[in-house]
């Protein structure tokens, strides 16, 4: 990925209901789920999740597809996987053994108790 596209990928996470949308994405998996259900989840009105959905499409983070009446939407797993290698590309001076458990140990932050 290059630094024009992670920009643009990070600006379109940059917003709390494209944030939300995308996390919900990330935990429907490769299936998805139909533009309602992710507006009912949310909580914002359809016209508007048309708007963010669009957003996520073009920074080439999700992918969509119509069945039917429906159009679902997924996460693009490559998209996703580009911009996190981008971000980890240096990580911690040629280290990236450090950055290697990220995905199956979570969030630091959210670990811990309070």
């Amino acid at each position: 990925m290059e630094t024009k596209e992670a920009l643009h990928a990070l600006g379109a996470l940059a917003q709390e209901t494209r944030l939300d949308v995308f996390r919900l994405l990330v935990r429907a998996g490769p299936v998805g789920l139909p533009a309602g259900n992710i507006a009912e989840r949310i909580g914002v009105q359809p016209a508007t999740l048309s708007f963010h959905l669009k957003e996520l499409e073009r920074a080439g983070l999700l992918t969509s597809r119509r069945e039917s009446r429906q159009i679902y939407y997924a996460l693009d797993v490559e998209g996703m996987r580009g911009l996190l290698a981008f971000l980890t590309e240096d990580c911690c001076g040629g280290r990236p053994e450090i950055c290697a458990p990220l995905a199956t140990t979570g969030h630091p932050a959210r670990s811990r108790a309070p």
